[in-house]
Formats: structure tokens, C-alpha cells, sequence
């Protein structure tokens, strides 16, 4: 009896969020949590749930310059050790995006482990800007190499952070950014305190921030002046910038 093959798992993208342009001039690319290890594919609906109501955010203030947004369907769920498939499928959607609109500029937008995988994915040709939202990142270790940075030279960075999460540690993201930072003037870090993982008690603040920042990376739109501060302080403390309680009640929607 013959052995039916095995199906090669691909990566996709999903539908875009909202209404698609007619005319695409940049593109937001959704990359969702994941698990450290494992081998199953990941739930589309729950992968994009955790991601979706930021993207209708980004939809609404991007509708009139051009911007699709689409969530990443992850091959594994897992980012599987020196395999980093979480990684390898940003970039796959980064070269999707160019076949299917050509050189149009990216920011790779991720959370929990998908925030590692847009830093890791950050030196495809493409991305222009890099907003990583609670991060997953490693424990350091002196046998292993440190998560990489080079990558990140010449991308505007944002990375986002809860001062309570107890899933991903915050110390990590402000050590990751802190090197980057010595190569890198262009990356700032936010503290959102007492917040959890999800960013739930102050959701709406960090989605105009995160808006705020794809925006002007990529069209060019003036930064609030909570970013560019953020973005020209020294560090730390345009690593540790807290974010304001009400931030973007004021912004253009």
C-alpha cells in the first residue's frame, strides 16, 4: 500500500483587515503569540483574535493613506529553538507582500512571541519599523548567544512593555533595547505600569501609541511628542518612557 506524503505546511495571510485599499502604499504585518516549543499549528481564530482589535485600530487610522493589514497564519505554533519558524514565516509574509505589492514599506507588528518574531525578522529588505508589544524573549545565558540586534540598524523600533507581566519579563525587552540602542538611535521602549501582559487596563493607549508609530515610520506623519521624546532621550530613560494614562485622546483618529 502506498504512503500518502506527507502535506507541507505553509505559512498565509490572512484576509486584510478592514477594507482593502485600492492602491496599497505600506503594510502592516499582524504576527501574533505563539509557545516556546511546539509542533502543532496554531488555531486561526485564536491567533488572530489576540491581534485583531489592534489591527482595526491601525485600519482606522491608515484608511486614508494606502495601508492594508493582514495577520500572519503561522506554520507552527511553536518557535522551536535554533529553527525560529516564527521568524522564518514573518519574513516568508514580508517577500509576500513585495510580490503582491511591490516596494511598498513594512512595519512587522508583533506580540509575545510574535514581538521576538518581528525583532528577529526586522532585517528583511522590506520592513521599514519594528513594534514589538510585551515580548517574548529568552533568559540570558552565558552559553548561549544573545538574541541578535544587528538586524535592527536602520528600522525605527517601538517596543512596548507592562511593568506587571509575569509572563514575558519586561527586564528582558529593556535589556534587548538598551543594546540595540548603542547601534540604533532610532529605537524607544514604553512602560505602561502595572499592566499585565496583555496591555488590557490601558488598551486604548497603547493602540494610538502603536498607531502613532506606524503612522509616521510609514508615511511620514509628525510623531506625538511623547515619541519623539522617547526616541531622542539617551538611554534609559527614552527606554523606560512611561506611557500617560489618556494618551491619544488628543491625536487625530
Amino acid at each position: 500500500m502506498a504512503h500518502q506524503a506527507t502535506p507541507v505546511r505553509r505559512a498565509r495571510l490572512g484576509r486584510a483587515l478592514g477594507q482593502e485599499p485600492t492602491a496599497v502604499s505600506g503594510a502592516v504585518l499582524l504576527l501574533p503569540g505563539g509557545d516556546e516549543i511546539s509542533a502543532r499549528r496554531p488555531s486561526p481564530l485564536m491567533a488572530a483574535a489576540s491581534v485583531r482589535a489592534l489591527g482595526r485600530r491601525l485600519a482606522r487610522a491608515g484608511r486614508d493613506e494606502g495601508l492594508v493589514i493582514h495577520v500572519v497564519h503561522y506554520r507552527y505554533r511553536g518557535w522551536n529553538g535554533s529553527e525560529a519558524h516564527l521568524s522564518q514565516d514573518a519574513a516568508w509574509a514580508a517577500d509576500e507582500i513585495v510580490r503582491r505589492h511591490g516596494d511598498v514599506p513594512v512595519c512587522l507588528a508583533g506580540v509575545g512571541m510574535g514581538g521576538r518574531a518581528a525583532l528577529h525578522a526586522a532585517g528583511h529588505t522590506a520592513v521599514d519599523s519594528v513594534l514589538a508589544l510585551a515580548p517574548w524573549l529568552p533568559e540570558d545565558d552565558m552559553a548561549a548567544s544573545p538574541e541578535p540586534v544587528k538586524q535592527l540598524a536602520g528600522r525605527q523600533v517601538l517596543i512596548v512593555h507592562g511593568t506587571n507581566d509575569e509572563r514575558t519579563d519586561p527586564e528582558l525587552s529593556f535589556r534587548l533595547a538598551e543594546r540595540a540602542k548603542k547601534a540604533n538611535r532610532d529605537i524607544c521602549r514604553f512602560e505602561v505600569h502595572a499592566d499585565g501582559h496583555g496591555l488590557h487596563q490601558y488598551r486604548s493607549e497603547v493602540q494610538s501609541l502603536a498607531a502613532d508609530f506606524v503612522m509616521g515610520t510609514l508615511f511620514g506623519r509628525p510623531f506625538s511628542r511623547p515619541l519623539q521624546d522617547a526616541l531622542a532621550a539617551p538611554p534609559p530613560l527614552g527606554l523606560r518612557m512611561p506611557l500617560a494614562a489618556g494618551f491619544g485622546r488628543s491625536l487625530r483618529r
